[in-house]
């Protein structure tokens, strides 16, 4: 459930996870019911936006103009996924130790969190912007792309950079936040696969109760997040998570 509420809104569920077992000694619940959490993340941002993706999926092959620019947008999301793939995979096969060692402890998390909400906080007072998703180049999904493969380090928020490197480099807010989902969906499906394939052998010993029940409550969590996010998000933009981002740092740093 947390990896549900804390996934799509801006405030890094890998931070909260981390800090929540350690705050209340919550065990690790292994890398397959990870796994298992992360794409019932991924099934739950395909059901929300279910029409745009299947707009996508059936228009690849049509040639009009109107059609080509659905096209666009898919190879946008192709080429804002490749930064961190290529990102992700350096860091697990050569650098896995030093990030676990120094990147995730509390002290990290917590100078992140109140990194992420400074550059949130001037994202959201940037000026309005006209680039949207018919619109946006491939630099700005390349841009967007680069700042989402930041989000591997704990605490930052894959939402919170994607959306407020939109913000600042002049997208619309109601795109911004599309485009930030959209991108985020290979990321996170890819993610959730590697941990799968990687745990595969730890399914012999699990039962499949905590896995589907895992896998459903994320799903709904994810989507209740998700529909938080929109409906806040365009009549308040990003206030209440800055103040939240703080305040988390705060409590982080006080129980050093």
């Amino acid at each position: 459930m947390i990896q549900g509420l804390t996934e799509f809104i801006p405030v890094s569920s890998t931070a909260h996870l981390k800090v929540l077992s350690l705050f209340f000694e919550i065990d690790d619940p292994g890398a397959s019911l990870s796994a298992i959490i992360q794409l019932g993340s991924v099934f739950a941002l395909a059901w929300y936006f279910k029409n745009d993706i299947f707009k996508l999926s059936t228009q690849l092959s049509k040639k009009k103009l109107y059609y080509l620019k659905d096209q666009k947008l898919l190879l946008s999301i192709f080429i804002g996924t490749i930064p961190i793939i290529l990102f992700g995979g350096t860091i697990k096969l050569f650098f896995t130790y030093f990030f676990d060692k120094f990147l995730r402890s509390n002290l990290s998390i917590a100078l992140v969190s109140f990194l992420m909400a400074f550059l949130m906080y001037i994202a959201d007072r940037s000026k309005k912007g006209s680039i949207n998703l018919r619109n946006h180049n491939y630099s700005d999904s390349l841009l967007i792309g680069l700042s989402q493969a930041i989000a591997i380090f704990p605490g930052v928020s894959r939402s919170g950079v994607t959306i407020s490197t939109a913000l600042l480099s002049g997208w619309e807010r109601g795109d911004a936040l599309k485009f930030s989902f959209l991108l985020g969906m290979p990321a996170i499906f890819f993610a959730g696969i590697v941990e799968l394939i990687s745990s595969f052998n730890e399914f012999s010993q699990f039962s499949f109760l905590p896995l589907i029940v895992g896998l459903i409550t994320t799903f709904l969590s994810s989507l209740f997040a998700i529909d938080i996010l929109v409906n806040y998000f365009y009549s308040n933009g990003l206030k209440l998570f800055i103040i939240y981002r703080v305040v988390f740092g705060v409590v982080i740093l006080l129980n050093l």
